[in-house]
């Protein structure tokens, strides 16, 4: 026997009581998501909020404020003029409708509170005040259209999808109960402002979720960027430690057969610490293997690591490829003898990245790029600095050097330096960096 189980009659089809119960539950728990989505405080921020220009972020603002000054007036004069209302209900009512849009930057939501109120209050009020509608619009006068829809896209700019939604279901039952108050007149102004909010509220609310999820990817490639300069910077400084690790094997192997008379203890000594040298060595390959093999195929790199020896052929190649370059090397060698492989990778790097700059985004500079190296003072000195761009010029590398700032930066904070970049008086850029020579880094004492 098939069992008997309650049901109830829904819009003409059966539906059984429990899954009557399920879809009240749904519909409730929509109800109360839709009713908290519009009692939430801002939260979001209009994408033009990003940009790094003063007067980009302040035209929501200027718009803003332009609108309201434009449709108050205009409001007030026609519920005066075209429909009739008293002066003591056009003038508050006309400036409810239009004042808010001064907040429709900053708190779009509290703006539509206000808005919307005024709105339905003078549809009423036209209802029963205004000495006759005649063929004018009703309930929404064309002023209150224009607000709303401009209100309604820094709404969508700003808020969640779940808040916009709500905004225009509170929209329709508003303009369906209006219209029913008085059925004998043309729903045409309901019609179009129901219809033009819902198109104003899904662009806005599409271009808020483009530009969010472009700036999820902005800040996932900038992550990604970093991570993969750091890998660069450990597979050339795994060269730089690899190739003293095994000087100390070496020194360490023969010091028993370079020096004589060394006692037991002291071979015992000298061949733990080449078996420690040697085994950190492994370690250290097997740790950064990996990192070689992703970037390279795992064919191992021959050349030596690039110092301050090559910064004549780097600004050479750099003048090949229509850069007027100068440098300027001062102070190396001397009383600071050999300087740290690790602080001269750095530098020739920084130089590097910055006449690679220079090429992307200043050719054809006015004014010669300097670039002046000192050692002085216990620390490496590298300063670039180029003049204003005029004209374009041909790429100095096919595939590129690096990632610019981000590189530098890591570099820099890799030996324990610090950069300084910025705008120079005459419109060009200058990179700084100050590099310590004492082989401390961050959180290290000498």
């Amino acid at each position: 026997m098939v069992p008997l189980t309650a049901s109830r009659t829904l819009c003409g089809v059966g539906i059984s009581e429990a899954g009557a119960g399920r879809l009240w539950a749904a519909v409730r728990r929509q109800g109360v998501l839709l009713s908290e989505a519009l009692a939430v405080p801002e939260t979001g921020e209009v994408p033009l909020a990003r940009s790094s220009r003063a007067w980009v972020r302040l035209l929501p603002h200027v718009l803003g404020f332009a609108a309201a000054a434009a449709l108050l007036p205009t409001g007030v004069v026609v519920l005066l003029n075209d429909y009739g209302l008293p002066g003591g209900l056009a003038g508050p009512l006309g400036a409810a409708s239009a004042a808010p849009l001064l907040l429709a930057a900053a708190r779009p939501l509290a703006a539509w509170y206000i808005v919307f109120c005024a709105n339905v209050l003078t549809a009423l009020a036209l209802l029963v005040w205004a000495d006759s509608l005649g063929d004018q619009a009703w309930p929404w006068p064309p002023p209150a259209i224009i607000g709303y829809l401009l209100l309604c896209l820094p709404l969508a700019l700003r808020r969640p999808r779940r808040t916009t939604i709500a905004v225009w279901l509170v929209t329709v039952v508003a303009a369906v109960l209006l219209g029913l108050l008085s059925p004998g007149r043309s729903p045409g102004s309901n019609v179009l402002f129901v219809v033009l909010s819902g198109v104003v509220l899904l662009l806005g609310g599409a271009v808020r979720e483009r530009s969010e999820a472009q700036h999820t990817t902005e800040v996932e490639r900038a992550r990604r960027t970093l991570l993969e300069e750091r890998a660069r910077i450990a597979r050339e400084l795994h060269d730089v430690v690899a190739h003293h690790m095994s000087v100390i094997t070496v020194q360490a192997d023969s010091a028993p057969y370079r020096i004589e008379g060394v006692p037991e203890a002291a071979r015992a000594e000298f061949s733990a610490i080449a078996g420690t040298a040697r085994q950190s060595l492994a370690e250290m390959r097997r740790l950064l293997g990996v990192l070689r093999s992703e970037s390279s195929g795992g064919d191992p790199q021959l050349a030596p690591q690039p110092g301050l020896g090559e910064l004549d052929a780097l600004v050479e190649s750099a003048v090949r490829a229509g850069v007027a370059a100068r440098l300027t090397v001062s102070g190396v060698g001397g009383e600071h003898g050999e300087l740290p492989q690790a602080v001269t990778l750095s530098a020739y790097r920084i130089v590097q990245e910055a006449l690679a700059n220079v090429v992307r985004h200043a050719p054809g500079a006015e004014a010669a790029v300097t670039v002046a190296v000192d050692a002085d003072r216990g620390a490496l000195r590298v300063e670039i600095v180029n003049g204003p761009a005029s004209a374009p010029a041909r790429p100095l590398e096919a595939h590129g050097t690096g990632h610019g700032l981000i590189g530098m930066r890591e570099r820099t904070r890799l030996v324990g330096g610090t950069l300084d970049t910025g705008r120079t008086a005459d419109g060009g850029f200058r990179v700084a960096a100050v590099l310590p020579l004492d082989g401390t880094t961050p959180g290290e004492t000498a």
